[in-house]
């Protein structure tokens, strides 16, 4: 099954779920992994470029998770939470889309700062839509890292959040995360 249900998420709803976490970690991980590098270590190049190709690719993930969700119906959540669960949840969900963007415009910023687009993997460029901007490099490298790590931090609480229906409430909110039935 490719699309939601009233009871599950479809194929291409879960499929994008895990793809944006792992993608969302691996980035994380790579961009503290950066922050150590000198100029003459072998990856001072390659993981920034990595790095930005990555985050590009996954902003057109993230457009298109967006509007996957609008056409196709959401599961109703599980009849067992309480509505403060329910508004919790639906909240948390909103400010994750909210930080996964503004994480990624933040590090476009930084690097279109010096008025060249982002090369993403050779295939094609993004170009920088803002002329050069002395110092923005720096504001933007604060937010983005500020940012990435409120992301990460409430994608923790998402998983702690999930794991809870699992071991303690025995709902099925995780496992519909897992598998479209």
């Amino acid at each position: 099954m490719w699309k939601n249900t009233q009871q599950n998420y479809g194929l291409i709803a879960i499929l994008l779920h895990w793809l944006v976490a792992l993608v969302v970690f691996g980035l994380f991980g790579l961009g503290l992994y950066m922050t150590d590098l000198s100029y003459y270590d072998a990856w001072y190049q390659k993981a920034p470029f990595i790095h930005k190709s990555i985050g590009m690719l996954l902003l057109f993930v993230i457009v298109f998770r967006l509007v996957w969700r609008f056409i196709n119906v959401r599961p109703e959540p599980e009849a067992s939470l309480s509505r403060i669960e329910k508004v919790a949840s639906e909240w948390a969900h909103r400010l994750l889309y909210l930080l996964l963007i503004a994480t990624m415009v933040a590090g476009y910023l930084i690097s279109t700062a010096d008025g060249r687009g982002i090369d993403v993997f050779g295939w094609f460029e993004i170009p920088a839509l803002l002329p050069p901007v002395k110092g923005m490099e720096d504001i933007a490298g604060e937010i983005h890292e500020v940012l990435a790590w409120t992301l990460v931090g409430l994608a923790v609480l998402h998983a702690l959040a999930a794991i809870k229906h699992h071991m303690i409430d025995k709902d099925k909110t995780l496992m519909r995360m897992f598998s479209p039935k």
